[in-house]
């Protein structure tokens, strides 16, 4: 599994990329071992699978890493979702038809390259933008770049215990302990 190579800083982007390739490599290491089949099956009663899982997370980065330079759009505001967009969004848990672990661990590694870019090149880790229009987001709440990657550690590490419990659940492997 391939570490995303983080562009060189110091200081705190040192310290928040760091911690966030940390919680990276937890996920990716849930994956060990595994074949597609075993990567897109479910373990609980919930959809979640290992891939659909990373699959997930990579899209995340995606969305959070954009968010940091262009601020929410048009697309971001969950009162105009369609059906399709659900359907979508729900896709992203599970690994469908013709999907590989090796591609979503690729895609995946894209995404936090994409995202280790953007830290790595703000001018400003107080820039802010307002949140998109969600249920969870406080009505005209800002979030500075630094406190979307704070954000993305969190869902990164929650996420990566999400997969160790799945993984256990598969075949007995653990991450840790």
């Amino acid at each position: 599994m391939t570490s995303t190579q983080a562009p060189s800083v110091t200081g705190e982007r040192a310290d928040l990329l760091a911690t966030l390739e940390k919680h990276r490599h937890l996920l990716r290491f849930t994956t060990r071992g595994l074949d597609d089949e075993q990567a897109g099956r479910r373990t609980t009663v919930s959809e979640l699978c290992l891939g659909g899982l990373i699959k997930h997370v990579a899209k995340v980065e995606e969305y959070w890493a954009r968010f940091i330079v262009d601020g929410p759009s048009p697309e971001d505001d969950f009162d105009t979702m369609t059906e399709e967009d659900w359907a979508s969004r729900a896709a992203q848990f599970r690994m469908l038809p013709g999907e590989t672990l090796a591609g979503v661990l690729e895609d995946y590694a894209k995404a936090a390259h994409r995202t280790d870019e953007v830290i790595a090149g703000l001018p400003d880790l107080d820039r802010s933008h307002p949140l998109p229009n969600a249920p969870w987001n406080p009505p005209g709440e800002r979030w500075s770049a630094r406190r979307v990657i704070l954000h993305l550690i969190a869902e990164t590490a929650q996420h990566a215990g999400h997969a160790d419990i799945l993984r256990e659940s598969l075949d007995g492997a653990r991450s840790m302990g």
